[in-house]
């Protein structure tokens, strides 16, 4: 195949923090919508047990045909997973609770950790994932079998972190985690960045949070902050991103901000040879 036809693969971005209640999950699915609203063909793999991010989509359980399971099982390919959604230019691999097996059922298996990385690797080459730009993994709250799956499958990691002192403990453990899964299973792994989540401004310790973290890691840390914003909050049990239930809302703007970040940053990276 000539380098003029040679397909492009995707970029894969881990969303991750072992920490629940970071944000990860909204900033999943709002990254990903307003990716899709500036053109970029994207997929959100939903890599957690609690299948929040495919609720927040508007997938209901009864809608979700095969999941991330049978993927990770090797009873289906990605591509019979993939569905769409009610978002222009974003698909979604659902999961659901039977994903929780795949820890102990994958502990044997061969390149356990590798499942989620060969199978996106078998998409990008399928007619379903011709053209798909982005793809992001919506992690479970836990260092897991499946964290380290999806850290396998992934160029870079996007770390959400909440702007309290318990959040900054959390963070050394993923970037530890980052490190050792670099060192041991995927050589390519790099830190895209930290977005600072539930941020409030009138908090003085939202303002120190922020202050240590952007010390620490410097431009590593996004310019773009998560404001606390109730209607980020409603949105998901109306089975809608933030974007589509409330677009002019200061969450939402922040995430389109944030999307054009991401972008800026993908195209600064040195190119390969």
């Amino acid at each position: 195949m000539s380098a003029d036809t040679r397909r492009s693969p995707p970029r894969v971005l881990a969303v991750a923090n072992q920490k629940g209640g970071v944000g990860k999950t909204t900033t999943a699915i709002n990254l990903s919508t307003a990716l899709a609203a500036v053109g970029e063909k994207v997929l959100l793999i939903d890599l957690d047990p609690q299948g929040n991010a495919s609720t927040g989509l508007g997938i209901s359980a009864a809608e979700r045909g095969v999941t991330t399971y049978e993927v990770l099982s090797g009873e289906y390919r990605l591509e019979a997973a993939v569905m769409e959604t009610d978002i222009p230019g974003l698909s979604l691999a659902p999961a659901g609770v039977d994903l929780a097996g795949a820890e102990i059922e994958l502990i044997e298996a061969e390149r356990r950790h590798y499942r989620l990385a060969d199978a996106l690797e078998e998409f990008a080459a399928s007619e379903k994932g011709a053209g798909v730009t982005y793809v992001l993994i919506d992690c479970p709250p836990s260092l897991s079998l499946l964290t380290i799956n999806a850290l396998a499958a992934a160029q870079a990691v996007m770390i959400p972190l909440q702007c309290e002192f318990f959040a900054l403990e959390g963070l050394s453990q993923i970037m530890r985690t980052i490190e050792t899964v670099r060192t041991r299973i995927n050589t390519e792994l790099e830190l895209q960045g930290v977005v600072l989540t539930m941020h409030d401004r009138r908090n003085n310790l939202t303002n120190q949070v922020e202050a240590d973290v952007r010390g620490h890691l410097q431009d590593k840390v996004y310019r773009t902050v998560i404001p606390r914003n109730v209607r980020i909050s409603e949105a998901p049990s109306h089975g809608k991103p933030a974007l589509l239930y409330d677009l002019k809302c200061p969450g939402s703007q922040a995430y389109i901000q944030l999307a054009s970040e991401v972008i800026q940053r993908e195209r600064q990276r040195p190119k390969a040879a």
